[in-house]
């Protein structure tokens, strides 16, 4: 196990050396001059020129991206041309937003998805099997800004129930230690921020949540289906076992794998793909800050940004492999 873990991060390398090869190229083949955008189309020509050297930008490209690198592999993931700040220092919280934000996200994706498609396998051809499947395939369908939107009309507008944009009661602002807000209400005590940063997360996450709902529970009766019709659950039921016991116990615990593989692959995109949930909702995440790095020509926030999601979305695809061997006995990394 240890040394197969060590190959595959020796393998990450080459992978995310070339991610940043090609998110270079892409950047800088966007329209614009960063210069120019700093400071305004109303700018004299001889200022955005001594911006420009100011900031490197008028070096070669390649000269660009070696010097990127050079940062990369001393731990500096360069300095923001809009707010010269150090990516490093303002990215965190960023972060921490979109992590929090996913975690409930999967949760609620994981928790529904995986019983609902359970359900639907143990009551095949049912009313609610049927449903559920209707159901996954709308999830599936339903554009996220279109459920957003819904989301904060009835919920925010008409019932005035929960909060419809940001991470916090602007009146009541968390203190942050860690910038992941439940974890910093826990610490502090203060229980009833707690609440809010809860109701704050419930339509942003439901909207999240939908598309990998939908797909993990699509995903799970389709392997459900294929244990449960296996020699072992037909004796374990014949043995007289209950059927909750042979469904969640048994035929769960075979048709796992392939319900893993979707978890891990849908939790890595809900941290990298989560731009217009944050958007619709004013959620200061990682997606957004990437966005709007991308309206100023931000280099050096859009190559760290992008490159700290891809590290964590393989990271996230090493940890589901090494999970195979510990929910699959069979499986063995040697």
């Amino acid at each position: 196990m240890f040394q197969y873990t060590i190959r595959r991060l020796l393998q990450l390398i080459p992978v995310l050396l070339g991610m940043t090869i090609i998110v270079f190229g892409i950047i800088h083949a966007i329209p614009g001059d960063p210069a120019q955008v700093i400071l305004g189309q109303q700018a004299s020509k001889e200022a955005v020129e001594a911006l420009r050297s100011q900031l490197g930008l008028d070096n070669p490209w390649f000269v660009q991206y070696i010097d990127y690198l050079k940062g990369l592999f001393q731990g500096d993931l360069g300095e923001s041309i809009r707010t010269k700040t150090a990516v490093e220092d303002e990215i965190w919280p960023y972060l921490a937003a979109t992590f929090e934000l996913a975690i409930v996200a999967i949760i609620i994706a994981v928790f529904i998805g995986v019983n609902a498609g359970i359900i639907s396998a143990w009551f095949q051809n049912s009313w609610f099997d049927y449903t559920a499947m209707i159901l996954a395939l709308v999830g599936v369908s339903m554009p996220i800004f279109w459920l957003g939107l819904m989301e904060q009309w009835i919920f925010g507008i008409q019932l005035d129930m929960l909060p419809t944009t940001g991470r916090e009661n602007i009146r009541n602002p968390v203190e942050a230690i860690t910038h992941l807000y439940i974890v910093d209400t826990i610490i502090q005590g203060r229980f009833d921020q707690l609440g809010e940063v809860l109701k704050h997360l419930i339509l942003p996450g439901i909207a999240l949540a939908t598309i990998p709902m939908a797909i993990i529970a699509r995903m799970t009766r389709s392997s459900m289906l294929e244990v449960m019709r296996s020699d072992y659950v037909r004796t374990a039921r014949s043995k007289g076992l209950r059927m909750f016991w042979v469904v969640y116990k048994h035929s769960f615990k075979n048709a796992i794998i392939p319900v893993l593989t979707v978890i891990g692959l849908q939790m890595g995109l809900l941290l990298g793909g989560a731009i217009l949930t944050e958007t619709i909702f004013g959620w200061p995440g990682i997606g957004r800050y990437i966005y709007e790095a991308i309206g100023f020509r931000d280099y050096p926030v859009i190559q760290s940004g992008i490159l700290v999601v891809a590290i964590i979305f393989v990271a996230i695809n090493l940890i589901v492999d090494l999970l195979y061997a510990a929910v699959d006995p069979r499986i063995k990394y040697n």
